[in-house]
């Protein structure tokens, strides 16, 4: 298969354009163009769009490597961004953000069943980035191991450090956090770094972190009167969750919020969880039915929520 996901191609046989995002078999691959439909077509149905570049790809390996001061000069900075591919949004694209001021030489392997293959290896520049992966966001559970191989070089007076060689399996809590704007692709994305440093650690805070004073116990937060359910009020990595852990999250956060009202003794606290299926709501009265510090609950206001939230009213 020559064709990889994100490429952009044309159709032979019709005025068609769009981006692979998804790769079937040998034969066919999906194509989606600017109305967000994939298309199933045959590769040979279809050919590159040559002059097309990605934001953020790489110009070429041709390094013209500039001083920098002994001061300024940066031995850390080795990252993996994962962005949403900007014209179809079913794709991630993974780039080599190189933050350090060394030249990388990379190489990307993905490893599945035992079957490995060479993704990407090439030359990074300092302060430039690379595409080296894609994949469909929805297979997320189904991606491959990355193994990553790093090499620092730079022509200046620095010791460069060891090679790095990394076996990640990503997952999604390695996307819970939020995304951040990411400086070399000028769009959101995910972060991941590969030479972060091992932390010290300090024997003494350590040891008093096993003597914690009755004053420094957490503090249980005073909650809203509404509280939202919905799973992308949440977590910021809804999108890679599958339905089994979303209604776990969504439970965990409801207790927390049901105790936090009972703690500081609210009289009553109303959770949004929205009509859908109803298993959520199905599964709050159930508990709430049990609980012996509620006095009744019942569906909140009906012209402001549907049947889509439940009043609670607190002992």
């Amino acid at each position: 298969m020559k064709y990889k996901l994100g490429d952009f191609v044309r159709f032979v046989d019709e005025k068609m354009e769009g981006f692979v995002t998804r790769i079937i078999d040998d034969q066919m691959i999906g194509v989606t163009g600017e109305d967000d439909f994939e298309i199933p077509v045959l590769a040979a149905k279809v050919t590159t769009v040559h002059g097309y570049q990605p934001a953020g790809a790489a110009k070429g390996n041709v390094i013209d490597e500039q001083p920098v001061a002994a001061g300024t000069f940066k031995a850390n900075g080795v990252y993996v961004a994962v962005v949403s591919d900007p014209k179809a949004n079913s794709v991630v694209h993974f780039y080599l953000i190189n933050d350090t001021s060394f030249q990388l030489l990379a190489s990307l392997t993905t490893e599945k069943q035992n079957h490995f293959k060479g993704e990407f290896g090439g030359i990074v520049a300092p302060g430039a980035s690379a595409k080296i992966y894609s994949a469909q966001l929805a297979d997320l559970q189904l991606w491959p191991k990355f193994i990553f191989h790093v090499l620092f070089h730079t022509t200046q007076n620095a010791e460069p450090p060891a090679p790095l060689v990394i076996n990640e399996k990503f997952k999604a809590k390695d996307f819970s956090g939020s995304k951040k704007q990411i400086p070399l692709l000028n769009q959101p994305g995910w972060l991941i770094q590969l030479d972060e440093p091992e932390p010290l650690i300090d024997a003494q805070k350590l040891k008093e972190s096993f003597y914690k004073t009755p004053e420094e116990k957490a503090v249980v937060e005073k909650p809203l009167h509404e509280i939202d359910l919905h799973i992308e009020k949440l977590r910021d990595d809804y999108q890679f969750i599958n339905s089994s852990e979303i209604l776990n999250i969504q439970l965990a956060h409801f207790h927390k919020m049901l105790d936090a009202a009972i703690v500081h003794q609210l009289p009553e606290v109303t959770f949004i969880h929205g009509a859908g299926n109803g298993i959520l709501r199905h599964e709050l009265h159930k508990i709430l039915s049990k609980h012996q510090k509620i006095e009744t609950f019942m569906d909140a206001r009906k012209e402001k929520f549907g049947y889509g939230a439940t009043k609670v009213i607190l002992k």
